[in-house]
């Protein structure tokens, strides 16, 4: 993975698939409120993405990069579908870092996920390592949605630094301490360590 840059970073939240206000869902608009406090933060961006429903690859990734300016001073921060979203976009462009929360690798036998376009083709684990200047994720085994071969798959792949839980589902709730916790001590320089199954 390239060095994380000291330079200041834009955090951009790519939310999970689904309609309504982002600002208003899950613990989103907390993160873009709580997270611009954060060391060497210039920007928390959070916008109502397109194709909010099967959330595809082919309208998410541009948006994230023409519309989002994502970048190499861009750290993603992605939820399920928006986990998806942002390995994909780390395969082909540099990032300043990934946190996954709630990230698979298949569509699971669901046709809307399937249609994403996500899951079409395996994954390209060692583009997504090298584009990455680093990578968290949040997983736990009660996530009602996606069971936990498929965190183990994504923190296998990715070489991720994994945030194992077994009690957060699928990571819906209004607010995400830890998050701020990780990150922050990542941006602090602090390695922290990796946290694995009770």
């Amino acid at each position: 993975m390239p060095s994380t840059s000291t330079a200041a970073h834009r955090l951009v939240i790519v939310p999970g698939n689904g309609g309504g206000d982002v600002t208003q869902a899950n613990w989103y608009g907390w993160a873009q409120r709580s997270l611009a406090s954060l060391p060497g933060i210039e920007e928390v961006l959070l916008q109502n993405m397109p194709d909010p429903y099967t959330a595809r690859e082919s309208i998410w990734l541009p948006f994230m990069k023409e519309k989002l300016k994502c970048d190499a001073s861009t750290i993603i921060i992605g939820h399920s579908s928006g986990a998806e979203a942002a390995m994909r976009f780390a395969e082909t462009n540099r990032v300043a870092g990934l946190v996954l929360v709630s990230a698979c690798v298949t569509d699971l036998g669901n046709a809307n996920e399937r249609a994403s376009g996500y899951y079409s083709r395996p994954w390209g684990w060692e583009r997504i390592k090298n584009n990455a200047g680093f990578i968290i994720q949040f997983g736990s085994s009660d996530d009602p949605f996606i069971p936990w071969n498929e965190h183990q798959a994504v923190h296998e792949g990715t070489g991720s630094e994994l945030y194992a839980s077994d009690s957060e589902g699928h990571y819906m709730t209004v607010d995400f301490p830890l998050l701020k916790k990780v990150l922050g001590a990542k941006l602090s320089g602090d390695p922290g360590k990796k946290k694995e199954m009770e």
